[in-house]
């Protein structure tokens, strides 16, 4: 059985054409990954290149090729309606904003399927026809990654009863390897970061921390881990701080366990985060997390307990953060401690899914359970 109570099986499309989209294609692999264990028949539209349409594949699962540029791109719209007619789908998950924006464009019945969308992003919503037909009148419920961004919607005028808070979810375990502790002694600290390179992920303002640290006497190495538009202007950005030698730009990397096995403390300078997957991967494998005080960033890291908190766009608190625990290297070590059990205990990817699966439920029996797919 599934979630408690229930034996009957469902018939999930999952969308997602779009391309490229940070890290989420973890979760939507994960969430997979559980509802097929369970003898769910999921399906998947999403980019025929795009990094998910591969990653599922292993997975058995079947997946439609389907193509997305921008709010505005409608082309797939046909042939989403066909396999919404006639696919007795019980529920359809859009897992991507532009993904969303194609709800207004499909059938909606009464009964089946329920349609939920899920946002990951922190930024505000305009209160405004679009936002309340989309979120109050086209689909059926939202899942938000944190608290923070059920507050904005919420704020933007969607219904809170149609709003559940449902945390991105990590393999935990996987970041076992990574909890070695290095010898502080006798090896030089790295620092590093994972995300997407653009500004609102705030990695110049880590660069101009990292200036102000040098000048201190403190000549530490940096590990920047992905791609974006801003590579080029960050990498002239770092050679202008006199940092061409400390800092180390590499690009996307497939295998963020093996990345976070090379560093030691864990900086997310971001503007703007929903959650911050990568902070939780930091936290699992054991990394002390110095993270700015924005969106869900402060439901991920406990100030104090699982890292330090700072003000955002402040180079200055950042590099005072850094020095903080360089000076008390113990403390660095208490919060890795801490925030693996906190990662553990809030963040699994079972924990997660399972929690979509109970939601995907709840919103088939607001409409007759009597009309769910039978085994």
């Amino acid at each position: 059985m599934s979630v408690a109570g229930h034996n009957r099986r469902l018939k999930i499309l999952h969308i997602d054409p779009e391309r490229h989209w940070g890290g989420g294609e973890a979760q939507v692999v994960g969430l997979l990954s559980y509802l097929a264990a369970q003898g769910h028949r999921n399906e998947l539209v999403a980019h025929p290149n795009g990094r998910l349409y591969a990653a599922c594949a292993p997975l058995g699962i079947t997946r439609h090729a389907a193509v997305i540029r921008n709010d505005l791109d409608l082309r797939c719209v046909p042939k989403l309606r066909r396999l919404i007619a006639t696919g007795g789908y019980d529920i359809v998950h859009f897992h991507t904003k532009r993904a969303h924006t194609l709800s207004l464009w499909l059938p909606h019945k009464l009964k089946r399927p329920r349609y939920v969308a899920t946002r990951r992003m922190d930024y505000a919503e305009p209160r405004n026809w679009y936002t309340h037909c989309l979120y109050n009148q086209r689909v059926d419920g939202v899942v938000a990654i944190s608290k923070n961004i059920g507050d904005l919607l919420i704020a933007a005028g969607v219904h809170a009863g149609k709003v559940r808070v449902i945390a991105s979810g990590i393999d935990v375990e996987k970041f076992a390897q990574c909890r070695k502790g290095r010898d502080r002694a006798s090896e030089q600290i790295i620092v590093g970061n994972m995300g997407v390179l653009e500004e609102r992920k705030g990695q110049g303002f880590l660069l101009a921390a990292a200036a102000q640290l040098k000048a201190r006497g403190l000549n530490l190495q940096y590990r920047i881990a992905g791609e974006g538009a801003l590579r080029r202007g960050l990498e002239q950005q770092a050679v202008e701080l006199g940092l061409a030698d400390n800092v180390q730009f590499f690009g996307f990397v497939t295998d963020s366990a093996e990345f976070l096995s090379s560093i030691d403390l864990f900086v997310m300078p971001s503007l703007f985060e929903g959650l911050g997957v990568a902070v939780l991967e930091a936290m699992a494998a054991g990394k002390a997390v110095i993270a700015t005080r924005v969106g869900g960033l402060t439901e991920s890291v406990l100030d104090g307990v699982t890292g330090i908190l700072v003000a955002p766009k402040d180079a200055a608190a950042l590099a005072d953060a850094i020095e903080k625990l360089l000076r008390d290297w113990p403390l660095a070590l208490a919060l890795g401690c801490r925030g693996v059990e906190r990662a553990r205990q809030h963040y699994s990817l079972e924990q997660m899914a399972r929690h979509n699966e109970k939601y995907y439920y709840e919103l088939l029996e607001g409409a007759g359970a009597d009309e769910m797919t039978k085994p």
